[in-house]
């Protein structure tokens, strides 16, 4: 089994070493930094630390000044909140003048659960892409977290970053470097490529080695720079496999599928399939049970697998 952990936990514990180093760093908080795990920053740079209360859309405006007065400023909430109730003040005080704001939300797509339809944020990342010069960066396990952390505090610029609730499989070994905007080939395969983002990578690398085992190869894309997006890479997996199926904790419309199929349309149209989140908000449950129910499985990857080789195959 491999090691469990959560991205919001590697983000609090990335923030402190930040914090030591750079007295620039300020952190804002919505009231949820025991959920955000921005309370390790806030224990040990009280200075640092601003709880703005139930107030998201302050906390924005709030950030942007502090980034305008040479701060660098590290704004938290859950997704939901973070895009859905702050737009405004995400669009007219951090993206038009690109302002230097880490917006990292914590609790993206539907594996925040139980909290309810409410509390899932399937729309935050269509939203963020859609603002310009900003960069958007979904992480696939703890460690890739820490880096997109570190390199986000010293790159000029306006940031979201989604992370999400449950602990999940670590992927990354100590010698992994990421590198923004660029894909990472996780799986080697030329019948078909999956390109994932976030927690669906590791059902994605699941359901490969699954389809192995019935002689179908596949390569798998981690794509956690959504924005700027490795345009080179999914071109190249496309050519390489002739065909394409994504896999996103999100509605398709606007995200990591709508983005591959733009691509793909422009350069190199292959037969694709999408797994994700079609069109409807989704009940409250338990992670597995929700994920379950909209085919975010690597059984539901492998079906959406065969019936894109299927219509390679015509």
């Amino acid at each position: 089994m491999p090691e469990l952990k959560s991205t919001r936990d590697a983000y609090g514990q990335t923030l402190v070493r930040l914090g030591r180093s750079d007295p620039n760093i300020v952190v804002l908080d919505a009231d949820l930094s025991k959920s955000t795990m921005t309370r390790y920053f806030a224990q040990a740079f009280p200075d640092h630390f601003f709880d703005m209360g139930l107030a998201e859309q302050n906390m924005m405006s709030v950030a942007a000044g502090m980034a305008a007065s040479g701060k660098t400023p590290f704004v938290s909430t859950f997704a939901v909140f973070a895009m859905g109730r702050a737009f405004d003040q995400v669009r007219v005080s951090i993206a038009q003048p690109g302002l230097n704001v880490k917006i990292v939300a914590t609790h993206g797509g539907i594996s925040v659960g139980e909290d309810g339809a409410s509390h899932h944020a399937v729309e935050d990342l269509a939203l963020a892409c859609a603002l310009p010069g900003f960069t958007v960066v979904v992480p696939t396990d703890a460690p890739e977290t820490e880096q997109v952390i570190e390199l986000a505090s010293r790159t000029p610029g306006p940031f979201y970053i989604r992370l999400a609730r449950p602990a999940v499989p670590v992927l990354h070994g100590p010698e992994y470097r990421f590198e923004l905007g660029k894909a990472e080939v996780v799986h080697y395969g030329t019948d078909v490529a999956i390109i994932a983002t976030g927690l669906m990578v590791a059902p994605a690398l699941e359901a490969a080695e699954d389809l192995h085992a019935e002689g179908i190869a596949c390569q798998v894309l981690s794509l956690a720079t959504l924005k700027p997006l490795d345009t080179e890479a999914i071109i190249a997996a496309a050519k390489e496999t002739g065909a394409v199926v994504t896999v996103e904790e999100h509605f398709l419309a606007g995200g990591l599928s709508a983005a591959v199929a733009q691509t793909l349309a422009e350069n190199h149209p292959v037969p694709m399939s999408f797994v994700g989140i079609r069109d409807c908000y989704t009940k409250s449950g338990k992670p597995d049970e929700l994920w379950h129910m909209r085919g975010l499985t690597p059984k539901g990857i492998s079906t959406a697998v065969k019936s894109v080789l299927a219509r390679k195959r015509r």
